[in-house]
């Protein structure tokens, strides 16, 4: 689902340059029909050869279900546009074939920017794609930077692979988590805290938000911010941090991001291999072995 208004109208077939001609003229719809082409990769590369390249900030927020990820990034997306920054909104769910997944789903939250032009907001679905989330965010991302978003944000449900894609691709990747062992438990089992370039406790004016703050500074060694985003209170400075978190970036990083990117992707293409079963059937029956198998597989 895109969210937002504009007043240019839409063919039914129109080629991908009208709707890059469309999108930069103000329509949102556009936008959502270009987006809707990436994640089909059959189309991917017809719309991504018609983008140049331009660079554009990119902030993951991921943590458990509740821990108030929609609330978060509605308050940022406000900040950032009290800044004239255009923002996207990507909330990336991997369970749902469906645009419009359980993400975002309290479209309340974002009401108050359901009317401004310059903020896309905006569901994507991964499952039953090639190469999933690993591919199909890194060209929607190209895409909104080639139509001017200024910065955009990934929200993620947290529950697994799909946050390591994520945090390859965004900088810094911010996780949110509630006051409680609960959500810092369900975060290391899932990965969450090795991926975290900023933890946040969110909720903060609830019973044992220092304690959590404490445990988790002490667990991950990371400065601890707290929120209450509810309210609006520690957005400013979570911003300021994320700003100081880019601005810290450097060639090494964003070069450790691309290699994750690359073997995020490859792995999920070799999942999806050709020749996989009829190896896979070989190495049962006796006929080769899984160190020929892997070198057949990866065409050496």
């Amino acid at each position: 689902m895109t969210v937002g208004h504009d007043n240019v109208r839409l063919r039914p077939t129109m080629t991908v340059d009208e709707l890059l001609s469309a999108a930069r003229a103000g329509s949102q719809r556009a936008v959502g029909r270009l987006l809707s082409l990436v994640e089909d990769p059959e189309r991917r590369e017809e719309v991504l050869a018609s983008l140049d390249r331009v660079p554009t900030r990119v902030v993951g927020i991921t943590g458990p279900p509740g821990a108030g990820k929609s609330t978060t990034v509605a308050a940022l997306v406000g900040a950032y546009r009290e800044r004239g920054l255009r923002v996207a909104v990507l909330a990336v769910d991997p369970s749902s074939p469906y645009s419009g997944g359980a993400l975002l789903g309290d479209r309340i939250r974002m009401a108050a920017h359901i009317n401004d032009p310059d903020v896309l907001i905006r569901s994507v679905a991964t499952r039953g794609h090639l190469g999933g989330l690993a591919a199909v965010v890194p060209a929607a991302i190209r895409l909104l930077a080639a139509l001017s978003y200024d910065l955009i944000m990934l929200e993620t449900v947290g529950v697994g692979q799909s946050e390591v894609e994520v945090a390859a691709v965004a900088n810094p990747t911010v996780v949110i988590l509630n006051p409680g062992a609960g959500d810092a438990v369900q975060a290391a089992k899932a990965g969450l805290l090795e991926i975290a370039d900023l933890i946040v406790v969110n909720k903060a004016d609830r019973e044992g938000a220092e304690q959590t703050a404490r445990d988790l500074h002490i667990e991950t060694g990371l400065p601890i911010m707290k929120l209450i985003a509810s309210r609006g209170e520690g957005i400013a400075e979570l911003l300021d941090a994320i700003e100081v978190h880019q601005r810290a970036d450097t060639v090494e990083r964003r070069t450790a991001r691309a290699r994750a990117q690359i073997l995020s992707l490859a792995q999920t293409m070799l999942r999806t291999h050709p020749e996989l079963s009829d190896l896979a059937a070989a190495i049962a029956d006796g006929s080769t072995d899984p160190y020929t198998a892997a070198e057949r597989l990866i065409g050496r």
